[in-house]
C-alpha cells in the first residue's frame, strides 16, 4: 500500500511540475530575449511567482495525501519582504519540502545552491536555471591544487546570485556541510560532530560579504528526524516519521559584512571559529531533539 501511495505521490508531483512549467517556460523565453536588465528583473518577479504557486500547489497537496508530522519552531519577526541568509544541516532531499513547509512565504522565494549536474534534470532544470538559481561546481582536491582558477567559477556563480539579489527580496538557502550526511561521510571526514559533517564556510562567507547589511539576518535552521537514515522515496510513500524543525535568527556580527573570506586570512579564521561554534551548537541541539 505504501508503494502505491509513493506512485501517487510521484505522479502528482510530476502533473504539478507539467502545469506550471508551461507559464514558467513561457515567462522563461521571453526573458531571454528581453534586452534591458530592469525588464527582466520585472519577468523574473513574475517567475518568482509562478514558483512559489508550484510550491504552493505540492505543499497543499502534500498536507493533504502524505500528512507530514513537522514540528516547527519559528522565531518572530520573518518578512517575505526582507532578505535571508538561511543555514540548514541536510539530511535528505525531503529537507527542501520540510523547510517550504515552515517557511512557504514567510520568507522570500528561495534560491538554493545546486550542483552543475542538475541542469540536465528535465523540465526543473531550466527552470531553476531561468530563477537564476547558482549551479556549482564540484572538483576535487588534487584537481583544484593544479589548477586554482577554476574554484574561481563558484565564487563567480555566488557573485551574480548576490548582485541580482539586492535588487530584489531574496531567501539564500545553504547546506553548509555542502552535501547529504550519511555514516560513510562521517566517517570519512572524521568529522568532530556526532550528528553532522564539517561546515564549508567559503559560500557563508561570500554570501555575507557580498550582501553585508542588506542582509536582515540569518536564519540558522536545524533539521531533525526520528528516522536514522531519512530518503524522499520513503517521504512520498507516507514512510516517514515525525521532524522537528528548529530555526533561530541571527543578527550578523558587526565584523562580519565588511570582511574579504578569500583574501583577508585573519578575516577566514574568525569566519570559520564562527561557523565551527555554529555547528558545535547545532549538533547540541539534535542530540537534545533525538
Amino acid at each position: 500500500m505504501s508503494t502505491l501511495k509513493g506512485l501517487v505521490s510521484m505522479l502528482l508531483l510530476v502533473l504539478s511540475t507539467l502545469f506550471w512549467a508551461v507559464p514558467l517556460y513561457v515567462l522563461a523565453l521571453l526573458k531571454l530575449i528581453t534586452p534591458t536588465r530592469q525588464l527582466r528583473l520585472h519577468l523574473l518577479a513574475g517567475l518568482n511567482q509562478i514558483a512559489l504557486a508550484w510550491i504552493g500547489t505540492n505543499l497543499w497537496w502534500m498536507k493533504r495525501w502524505l500528512k507530514p508530522r513537522l514540528d516547527i519552531h519559528l522565531p518572530e519577526g520573518l518578512s517575505p519582504h526582507q532578505w535571508w541568509l538561511v543555514i540548514v544541516n541536510h539530511r535528505s532531499w525531503t529537507d527542501i519540502f520540510m523547510l517550504q513547509l515552515a517557511l512557504h512565504r514567510r520568507i522570500p522565494m528561495p534560491r538554493f545552491f545546486l550542483k552543475r549536474e542538475l541542469i540536465w534534470v528535465p523540465v526543473i532544470g531550466l527552470a531553476w536555471w531561468a530563477l537564476e538559481f547558482p549551479f556549482m561546481r564540484r572538483y576535487k582536491r588534487d584537481r583544484l591544487a593544479r589548477d586554482p582558477h577554476l574554484a574561481q567559477r563558484d565564487r563567480q556563480a555566488t557573485q551574480r546570485l548576490c548582485e541580482h539579489a539586492r535588487q530584489m527580496p531574496m531567501a539564500i538557502y545553504n547546506f553548509v556541510e555542502g552535501t547529504r550526511f550519511t555514516p560513510d561521510k562521517h566517517k570519512a571526514q572524521a568529522s568532530p560532530y556526532r550528528h553532522l559533517l564539517k561546515p564549508k564556510a567559503g559560500g557563508t562567507a561570500q554570501v555575507v560579504g557580498l550582501l553585508g547589511k542588506r542582509l536582515n539576518g540569518i536564519l540558522d535552521v536545524t533539521l531533525a528526524y526520528t528516522r536514522d537514515n531519512p530518503s524522499f522515496w520513503d517521504f512520498l510513500c507516507g514512510r516517514e516519521g515525525p521532524a522537528i524543525l528548529y530555526a533561530q535568527r541571527l543578527d550578523l556580527p558587526h565584523w562580519m559584512p565588511n570582511g574579504d573570506y578569500h583574501q583577508d586570512p585573519q578575516y577566514k579564521e574568525r569566519f570559520q571559529t564562527w561557523l565551527n561554534a555554529l555547528w558545535q551548537e547545532k549538533d547540541r541541539t539534535l542530540a537534545s531533539l533525538r
